[in-house]
């Protein structure tokens, strides 16, 4: 009897190993499934077209992978912002970081001594350059990575506007052929850009010398005729966000973050971002354009991006402000800058 009854149970446990086998192979055939046509929603929706079965196959894995993370990025509990499978969906960091980002320091820079604004006690406690009319409309750097270009260019913008009272969209492309200084869409430094602005006298417009999302050949007479030209650049005290706000309290401020490798930043879709990011490693630059405390108490800094208006906020990121770490969320406070007239 004890024999059977233990053949019984073999039998029982045998069965209910192939009943759950089987479920959960169902339920990964059923996630394989949705997964695969999520891709195709994915790419329809962005005109992403592969070249041939195997890059699409490649391609899958990288872009399941990547909205894993998402999934389960957004399923967790208390989380304060939002990620979405956006354009970048189907790329690895290393491809990510090589086409959309582009700040590259450079050790042969100076320390500035002056900080204009660091005697300032009394700012406000909240501050949109966008309402004041310094801010010009969300741009695109397309696959070039030049965003050291879109931040030197967004603060020349502001300052401009500030002292002129005319906010003029102006010509990262000229920055992008002509700063022999920097690297164009290899990669540069915002303030050897605003090195190039001084030494020229200023900018031509954007409408002057329009972007084309790629390097070339400088065009002496598309750069004949500059605007908004500057005296001297200052650097913020490094590793300091009340310096930082003080200077965003005055004018935006050109910054660098850790934007691709390891970061949540590039797939980051809405709320004040919190996310994982190295924040001593810098590898995009973009622009601090106000600050603010949300309706729950948490303290951002209002940023621009340059990846067009499907990224973020419109285009735009609130992150986190006032964190323990010395450099700031995403390394934000390390190397502030910004241009003077």
């Amino acid at each position: 009897m004890a024999r059977a009854i233990t053949h019984l149970h073999v039998v029982i446990f045998f069965f209910t190993f192939l009943f759950v086998f089987e479920f959960i192979a169902s339920a990964r055939r059923l996630d394989e499934a949705t997964m695969l046509e999520r891709h195709e929603q994915w790419m329809a929706h962005y005109g992403r077209i592969y070249k041939d079965p195997t890059e699409k196959a490649a391609r899958f894995k990288i872009f399941k992978k990547n909205v894993e993370h998402i999934d389960a990025s957004n399923a967790a509990a208390n989380k304060k912002y939002k990620l979405s499978a956006n354009k970048y969906a189907d790329m690895t960091d290393e491809e990510f970081i090589a086409s959309y980002t582009g700040y590259k320091a450079t050790t042969k820079e100076a320390i500035l001594g002056s900080f204009s604004y660091g005697n300032l006690s009394d700012v406000p406690s909240t501050i949109d350059w966008r309402e004041k009319g310094a801010v010009t409309t969300i741009k695109d750097q397309m696959q070039c990575g030049c965003c050291w270009a879109f931040s030197a260019v967004a603060a020349l913008e502001g300052i401009n506007q500030m002292k002129t009272g005319r906010l003029v969209s102006l010509s990262e492309q000229e920055l992008v052929d002509c700063d022999d200084q920097n690297h164009g869409c290899n990669g540069g430094f915002m303030e050897t850009a605003f090195k190039y602005i001084i030494n020229n006298h200023g900018l031509a417009t954007e409408a002057d010398y329009p972007y084309g999302g790629e390097d070339g050949t400088c065009d002496k007479a598309k750069t004949a005729n500059p605007v908004a030209a500057i005296t001297s650049y200052e650097q913020v005290p490094m590793n300091n966000e009340m310096a930082l706000l003080q200077a965003v309290a005055n004018q935006p401020v050109s910054v660098a973050v850790n934007g691709g490798q390891g970061s949540d930043f590039r797939f980051y879709t809405s709320g004040v971002f919190m996310g994982q990011c190295t924040s001593t490693y810098l590898d995009h630059a973009v622009t601090a354009i106000g600050y603010g405390t949300s309706e729950d108490g948490t303290k951002f800094w209002l940023i621009k991006n340059s990846w067009g208006t499907e990224w973020g906020e419109n285009g735009y990121m609130r992150i986190q402000r006032d964190v323990d770490a010395k450099e700031g969320l995403c390394g934000i406070a390390m190397h502030p800058s910004y241009p003077k007239m």
